[in-house]
């Protein structure tokens, strides 16, 4: 095993995918990385036979030599399969072992089985798998994907094809990497190679009982520490689990992306339902729009309360100046303690019955002299947040709750809020208080300076949601949008608490405008960066406590009146009609009243006279 994230990697194409132009690329990027003390690298080339669906005609012996470099060794099995799984398992630290194509491979091995008998065919393929898994060295294994071409014609084609899918299969187990290769084009199946400029997110502890090993808060989570570059970070298994659920397929982060909305009619027809309860004084008052944002998200006129409620501690440190009077140490301390069940968050979690986890993501660049993010670390991150959304509302989570711990992360946020909106960074930055709880001005200044030059070096820069992340956001803004994504995805509701929520939002709209639409805003917290965003997102708090409990811990106060809410509306019936007025008995008939007519008179008062 090396020590920069992958050890060994399956690369599968069909005809002239360029799968093999893009292994030897992996095997280049292994040269170049010098993680062996120093040791210059040396390649073995494996050529296994005749090519069956290979795209470069390699696994032909002397003709494959042609565009490789000469320092590179060939070795040919020709006509010994079995060999195979020995060169790879005697592999060196400093050594790289590059096969293709296991095509070829796979029709020698069945050349040598007499009729249909495959079982050493399949004891061959159990120790390459097993080699491809424990080799001291990095391994490189090129193989035609079959599953998605013709089904072949004749019996010797199908037999082929159906062992092919087996040991695509189990080197798919047993690797660290899987990619396929679509028109030259990798997708990645299974993991990142660090030196690609992937993984670029690292999980919280996994304890036992946390099998999607993203961090599951409680005392019985040990920590794991987060990657601290693209050189140690690990691939996607050992973030997510295997168990956890991958990105959907045709999933890509760009605008326009096609998301669900909440459901106008049900908040209408709640609201209505509201007005007809038996509630005394005014009712529920400002908690009735929140009772319709639930209704709106739930699909139904009567919302029930929420369930299962699960809180996402985003951990991400931000060198430079964006951290200025706080420090990685003091947010790992907190971080410590929210798995400890000793942090307010984790507290009210506990009070709340909701699940809590930590999830950590590396740390960002100081973004006044550097971007905070490369490209590829931004498109993982955000993926990483997507799963992290699917892998709860698969498990039956029906609200999220999005916080963040790190240095630097209010600074990174209102660096966003800025370059997104224009407004003055002076008016978003709120006062640094210090860990004895002094005001520390000379810590704002440093932060307004670096967010200022973080914004005068991307002034040309465009503005959209991943050039954001990238340029001056970072892992944990990031993830917490590709959450949001996620839980739209999902028709899952996220309660937003502090400025890496709002901020996310806020980049979320340039991916899928729809997503802010599933985000309730508890409290702002007197934080301006907060209030700033949530008034450009049109989201109102739902009250206004000001409440400094940290972030994740205001929403989690916030929870049970939210919930009591939800219950009077779901439970207390419909105020009864009022009754009609009883009709009045009959009285005694009026006395009739004579009627005098009064005769005409002149002006001067005297009656006429009659003519005549």
């Amino acid at each position: 095993m090396t020590d920069d994230g992958w050890s060994s990697a399956l690369v599968l194409g069909g005809i002239r995918s360029g799968k093999s132009a893009f292994a030897e690329s992996l095997v280049v990027e292994a040269l170049v990385t010098q993680d062996v003390e120093g040791a210059t690298r040396t390649v073995r080339y494996v050529a296994t036979g005749r090519s069956v669906a290979g795209d470069t005609g390699a696994s032909g012996g002397a003709g494959a030599r042609h565009g490789r470099p000469e320092s590179w060794s060939t070795e040919e099995l020709s006509g010994h399969p079995d060999r195979l799984a020995a060169v790879v398992a005697e592999a060196k630290a400093d050594e790289v072992v590059l096969v293709d194509d296991l095509g070829g491979w796979v029709a020698a091995l069945l050349e040598a089985e007499e009729g249909d008998d495959t079982a050493g065919t399949a004891a061959a393929i159990a120790a390459l798998a097993e080699a491809a898994r424990t080799s001291a060295g990095r391994v490189v294994l090129v193989s035609p994907e079959v599953g998605l071409s013709v089904v072949p014609a004749t019996h010797a084609g199908r037999l082929l094809a159906d062992v092919l899918g087996t040991v695509n299969r189990a080197l798919a187990d047993a690797c660290a990497t899987v990619v396929l290769v679509v028109a030259g084009q990798p997708v990645w199946l299974k993991g990142t190679l660090a030196g690609t400029g992937a993984a670029a997110v690292t999980a919280g502890p996994a304890g036992a009982a946390d099998p999607a090993g993203a961090g599951a808060a409680g005392p019985a989570g040990a920590a794991r520490p987060a990657g601290r570059g693209l050189a140690r970070a690990r691939p996607v298994p050992a973030l997510i689990g295997a168990a956890s659920p991958v990105l959907d397929p045709g999933v890509v982060f760009q605008p326009g992306m096609d998301l669900p909305m909440p459901d106008d009619a049900a908040a209408a027809a709640a609201r209505t339902h509201l007005a007809t309860l038996d509630l005394p004084g005014a009712g529920l008052g400002a908690l009735a729009e929140m009772v319709a944002f639930a209704a709106a998200t739930q699909g139904r006129a009567v919302p029930q309360p929420w369930q299962e409620v699960r809180v996402l501690l985003l951990h991400a440190d931000h060198d430079g100046g964006a951290a200025a009077g706080d420090s990685p140490a003091e947010s790992a301390r907190r971080a410590a303690r929210a798995r400890a069940g000793e942090d307010p968050a984790a507290l009210l979690a506990a009070e709340a019955g909701a699940s809590l986890r930590v999830v950590e993501a590396m740390p960002s660049q100081p973004f006044e002299t550097e971007d905070a993010l490369t490209g590829p670390q931004v498109d993982e991150a955000l993926a990483y947040g997507w799963r992290l959304a699917a892998e709860a509302a698969d498990s039956g989570v029906d609200l999220l709750v999005i916080a963040s711990y790190g240095a630097g992360a209010e600074a990174a946020a209102a660096a966003v809020v800025a370059a997104a909106t224009g407004a003055e960074v002076v008016k978003l930055l709120g006062r640094v208080v210090g860990a004895d709880g002094r005001i520390d001005d000379a810590a704002w200044m440093v932060r307004c300076a670096a967010v200022r030059d973080a914004l005068h070096r991307t002034r040309s820069r465009p503005r959209g949601a991943r050039d954001l992340l990238a340029a001056l956001g970072g892992a944990d803004l990031a993830v917490a949008t590709g959450v949001l994504l996620g839980a739209a995805a999902r028709r899952t509701p996220v309660l937003l608490d502090g400025p890496v929520g709002v901020a996310a939002g806020l980049v979320s709209r340039d991916l899928g405008g729809q997503a802010r639409h599933w985000c309730l805003l508890p409290d702002d917290g007197g934080q301006p960066t907060v209030r700033y965003a949530a008034d450009v997102l049109n989201l109102r708090p739902v009250m206004d406590l000001r409440l400094g409990l940290g972030e994740g811990a205001t929403a989690l106060a916030a929870l049970p009146l939210l919930r009591a809410a939800l219950t009077l509306a779901s439970t207390v019936p419909a105020r009864p009609p009022a009754p009609e007025p009883e009709p009045a008995e009959p009285g005694p008939a009026p006395e009739a009243v004579p009627v005098v007519t009064a005769e005409p008179s002149t002006v001067d008062g005297t009656r006429p006279t009659p003519a005549g």
